[in-house]
């Protein structure tokens, strides 16, 4: 009976043990601390902060694990956390409002997680926050008011980030906030304000100066946990120590050329030059009127530690050149511009000589589009669009109306050669005004083609898409006579111009190039003795 009794008591223990036992997640370990009351997730999956936390926690450990969020009130019944560690994480994004029932956090541990920036005014719902750990991330922007929030804060963590560029008043701010804390004016600082910032990739120019002398000059209160801050950029300060370098301050760019106006011949190579005078170095860009037609190298370096050379090439120039050129210098500080005017003069520039560039630019539903342009001529003048295939029986004569410089090719029958041709006004075309395509036979040979090309080839045949899987072999070039049989028969199609231009002008922008060798060069010798059968 007195055992029985014993077991009975014993089982009532353990129940009431057991109803006595805290909450806690599964997967997870509650237990009490020194702290108080803590909980650890350790290497479980969690996508998001459990909305059933335990009451009453003081501390909180949630590391390793999926977490790539702190969403808007994430965090409920933790009115009474001080000490929040989110570790190795995936967390990406921290969304205003996250920290919201959280008054008496002391210490935020973000380390290893995956953070471009911090929504600073987050932390307007903790103004206990001391300790603000967020190393290993992605950072690279520290805004000069990030701070004003965290006026109790004695330790930042912004090691092993991407900041390249911070302001010294963040940290001037930081202790402005700190002194308003104190009672009285004047009052001298009783604790440390411990800062971390090494191993991030700095670039020393400029925009640095400010920083470089605070940490040259960095005394009491704040201590760094490193002051071996080195330069990663740009290229003549890369490996120097904040202590060693010396930086200049800011200006907006400053622009000149040794020349702005500049007449040459046709057909001479010509270039500008535009040199910037800036800090931090400027970006250039050039802007002229023939840009999407004609598209220019462009050679930048450094000839000092805050002067840029910019040139840009024109080999070989047009009288299509002629214009003006715009060379735009602009840096964080401003931008400049600087105007070149270029006047290439024609060999004659009689309107009974005008150059016109007859161009294949792409293919259109069911053909080519071809594009023309045109100096030495008045604005007033039309233009005669010539249009024929041997093959397909086929001439066309089209007037174009002055202010017109495209046209599409439609109903291009396959395994067909044809040649177009522009004239000024009336005027027969002449040579380099006309173009000769072939159409190809399907799709396979669409393929077959594609994989023959080679960019860097000489210009000799442009490879163009048409319809229905079908290919063109655009040829330009010079036309012995305007007609029907402007390419006879029995004229065998080379395979590459023998002579060695004078010049080569690759600066149209156009279709990769492909010298017509091997298989293209038999596919066309197969359709003219195919042509001369059917004579036969």
């Amino acid at each position: 009976m007195a055992l029985g009794c014993y077991y009975f008591l014993l089982v009532l223990v353990l129940l009431d043990t057991q109803a006595a036992q805290p909450f806690c997640l599964p997967g997870c370990i509650c237990s009490e601390e020194n702290v108080g009351r803590t909980l650890k997730c350790m290497s479980i999956s969690l996508g998001k902060i459990p909305r059933n936390l335990p009451e009453e926690l003081k501390q909180m450990r949630i590391e390793n694990s999926p977490l790539y969020e702190l969403a808007q009130a994430s965090f409920i019944n933790t009115s009474t956390l001080e000490y929040l560690w989110l570790n190795f994480n995936n967390v990406t994004v921290i969304h205003l409002g996250a920290l919201d029932l959280m008054p008496e956090l002391r210490e935020l541990r973000l380390e290893g997680n995956k953070l471009r920036s911090v929504p600073w005014t987050v932390f307007r719902a903790t103004p206990l926050l001391r300790v603000l750990d967020l190393k290993h991330n992605r950072i690279d922007v520290l805004p000069e008011l990030a701070l004003q929030f965290l006026a109790k804060l004695t330790y930042l963590d912004l090691s092993s980030n991407r900041l390249t560029v911070v302001s010294k008043n963040v940290f001037l701010n930081w202790l402005a906030y700190q002194k308003h804390q104190q009672p009285g004016c004047g009052v001298e600082f009783h604790s440390s304000m411990v800062l971390a910032l090494h191993n991030n990739p700095w670039v020393c120019d400029c925009r640095l100066r400010g920083l470089v002398q605070f940490v040259k000059s960095i005394s009491f209160p704040i201590i760094l946990v490193n002051s071996y801050l080195i330069c990663q950029g740009p290229l003549s300060k890369a490996g120097q120590l904040f202590h060693e370098t010396e930086l200049r301050i800011c200006m907006k760019p400053q622009i000149s050329t040794p020349s702005a106006n500049i007449t040459t011949k046709a057909g001479q190579n010509v270039t500008l030059k535009c040199l910037s005078q800036a800090s931090p170095s400027p970006s250039i860009a050039w802007t002229y009127p023939l840009s999407t037609w004609r598209e220019f190298d462009v050679l930048t370096s450094s000839t000092a530690e805050d002067a840029t050379l910019s040139q840009l090439v024109i080999p070989a120039a047009h009288p299509v050149d002629s214009g003006n050129y715009t060379c735009v210098a602009s840096n964080s500080i401003g931008r400049s511009t600087l105007i070149i005017s270029l006047h290439i003069q024609p060999v004659q520039a009689s309107e009974d000589n005008a150059d016109v560039d007859l161009r294949v630019v792409k293919h259109t539903g069911h053909g080519i589009l071809l594009e023309w342009l045109a100096v030495a001529h008045t604005p007033e003048e039309w233009f005669t669009l010539y249009i024929t295939s041997e093959e397909a029986l086929r001439k066309e004569v089209i007037h174009m109306a002055p202010g017109i410089n495209t046209y599409a090719v439609e109903d291009l029958l396959p395994s067909t050669k044809y040649e177009a041709c522009v004239g000024l006004g009336n005027q027969p075309p002449r040579q380099g005004q006309c173009v000769v395509f072939v159409t190809g036979r399907d799709g396979g040979e669409l393929e077959a083609r594609e994989r023959l090309l080679h960019v860097t080839v000489v210009l000799c045949v442009v490879l163009l898409a048409v319809p229905v899987g079908a290919y063109v072999w655009a040829v330009q070039g010079p036309c012995s006579e305007w007609g029907l049989h402007c390419y006879p028969h029995h004229r065998k199609v080379p395979r590459c111009p023998q002579a060695v231009p004078q010049y080569k002008d690759d600066s149209f922008k156009g279709h990769p190039t492909v010298c017509e060798d091997g298989e293209g060069h038999r596919v066309l010798e197969e359709e003219e003795e195919k042509v001369e059968e059917d004579k036969i």
